[in-house]
Parts: structure tokens; sequence; C-alpha cells
């Protein structure tokens, strides 16, 4: 009996460390050190949230960038891939669908200069990146609708340009709501 009301004392004392305590200092240090990424990293536009740098949004606009294709349509309570196969034919038919879009989209790019990443669902479907070869694909269609010159937009991908993990893992990459607000500031819209 003596190590019955052990147990029953353990597990309240932990449940209260671990379940109670840990968690509130964890947020506690979260909020108080890295608020921003705390809080979701939201972005603001005039005072009115319009959406993550972490998770992608979609993006149908002609004169902004676009992400990825996404496997969830975009919903971060589902995030995750779609787990198809290379040889399943719902993949074979959603990557066709998905360069027929980016075809659609920007008129003239040969199906050879589109790259993999362009039609293929990241893996969690919310990938707020896209690679330098997508974004610089997409810049004779936002140059069109927008009045942007090519250069310009260019250099707003140059200057969000991140670089490989220690310069060896991964690609140039660059987020697609940091070049979309980069636009809306450059044509100063509200």
């Amino acid at each position: 009996m003596v190590n019955v009301w052990r147990s029953i004392r353990f597990t309240i004392v932990f449940a209260i460390i671990l379940g109670l305590i840990y968690p509130l200092l964890v947020t506690g240090i979260g909020n108080v050190l890295f608020p921003y990424q705390a809080k979701g990293s939201i972005v603001s536009w005039n005072g009115r949230p319009v959406g993550s740098m972490l998770i992608a949004q979609a993006v149908t606009s002609p004169g902004f960038f676009h992400p990825r294709p996404s496997a969830v349509n975009y919903a971060a309570n589902g995030s995750g891939g779609s787990n198809l196969g290379p040889t399943n034919p719902a993949l074979v038919a959603e990557v066709k669908q998905n360069l027929q879009t980016v075809e659609r989209q920007n008129p003239g790019i040969k199906v050879s200069q589109i790259p993999p990443s362009m039609v293929e669902s990241s893996a969690s479907g919310l990938d707020p990146d896209i690679s330098v070869q997508d974004a610089l694909l997409q810049v004779p269609r936002i140059s069109r609708v927008t009045g942007i010159s090519q250069s310009s937009l260019q250099q707003m991908i140059q200057n969000d340009e991140v670089s490989p993990v220690l310069g060896i893992w991964g690609q140039r990459m660059v987020n697609v709501m940091q070049l979309n607000l980069a636009i809306l500031h450059r044509m100063g819209r509200s």
C-alpha cells in the first residue's frame, strides 16, 4: 500500500511540474526572448494580419509570386504531403494539372524550363519558400501585370535570397510572403 501512495504522489508532482510549470516557463521564455517567432511570425500590412512568414498562403493574383502547390490546399491545420508514390496515377494527374496551371499563368515558359518544385507539392504542403529559379520564372508575368520592371523584380529576389545551410545543404530560396510584401510596398498599396 505504501508503494501505491508513493506512486500517486509521484504522479501528481510530475504532472504539476511537467504539465503546468514547464510549459508555462517555456512559453514565457519564448514570448520574452523570441516574441515574433513564438506568436507564429504573423505579418501585418497596414495594421491588419495578412499571413505568416512560416506558412504558405494560396496566392492566385497574377501580380504576385505564387508558392509551391499544396497537397492540403494551404490548410495549416492539416499539413502533410500527399504520400503518393511516383507511379501513382493520382500523383501523375496532379503534376500534369499543376504543369498546365504554371503554363497558363506564365505564358511563354517552355515545359522544359519548369523545375519540378513548381509542379510538385512540398512535404508539408505549406512551404513558405520557393527556389530562386521558381521566383525568376515568375518575373515576366509579374512585371507585365504590375508594371514593375523585370530588373527591379530580380533585384527584390536577390535582396531576399537565403543561401543553403552552411553553403551546402539545400538550394537558394526566397520567402513568397516577403517578396509579395516588397511588391505591395513598391506599388504603394494599402
